[in-house]
């Protein structure tokens, strides 16, 4: 059954809501509203991106600093290193370089009594080879010495030296005043250092002589 009213024809292209429908257009304030929200969310972004980016370079620069310190200590642990094998090289050097020093200070007493009793061998023909056979064996200890640099320290003509020398008398002498003139007891040396001070006999000044007596 056909409608008694008559369907007024729509308008597809005419807008929805008329000019001065207040609920479908946005005034000017709404619309400035809409951009200041717009811009204020444009502008957040950007804050908190830079915030993002200033936090990151600041803890690359911290990430830098540590990264500097631990470089730091690195090469102060590998100097250290270093210098500790240094200091332990030197050591071992040194103790290889005087390790004979106990040895030669044990085998000089032994060396001494040889000598005196070369000194003391009578001058009989029969003792002759045995004399030999002790001078043989004092001279093969005195090699054995000098092949492991212990030395002996000269003296008789030296200049005193309280280093190397042990005065045990003086007497008057031509010589230059603190002249060895004697050697009482051979001194050796390990390298630098010394075993054992030779002790010996020093020069003094002669007394001068008294004037004649006058007649």
């Amino acid at each position: 059954m056909a409608s008694s009213e008559k369907e007024t024809p729509r308008d597809e292209f005419a807008p929805e809501n008329e000019p001065g429908d207040a609920s479908g257009e946005n005034s000017p304030a709404d619309f400035d509203e809409l951009l200041k929200k717009a811009g204020d969310e444009v502008l957040g972004g950007s804050r908190k991106e830079r915030d993002r980016r200033t936090a990151a370079v600041k803890e690359l620069d911290a990430l830098k600093e540590k990264l500097a310190e631990a470089e730091d200590q690195r090469l102060r642990a590998m100097a250290e290193l270093e210098n500790f094998r240094q200091r332990k090289n030197k050591e071992m050097a040194e103790q290889e370089k005087y390790a004979p020093m106990k040895l030669a200070r044990d085998i000089l007493p032994v060396w001494d009594n040889l000598g005196r009793a070369l000194e003391a061998a009578p001058a009989d023909e029969s003792v002759q080879g045995f004399v030999e056979g002790v001078r043989m064996v004092y001279d093969q200890l005195l090699d054995v010495l000098s092949k492991n640099h212990v030395v002996r320290i000269p003296t008789e003509g030296k200049k005193f030296d309280p280093n190397v020398h042990e005065s045990i008398a003086m007497f008057p002498s031509d010589a230059e005043p603190n002249t060895v003139i004697n050697e009482a007891r051979p001194g050796f040396m390990l390298h630098d250092r010394v075993v054992r001070h030779a002790q010996v006999v020093i020069s003094a000044p002669k007394p001068a002589e008294p004037d004649p007596p006058q007649e």
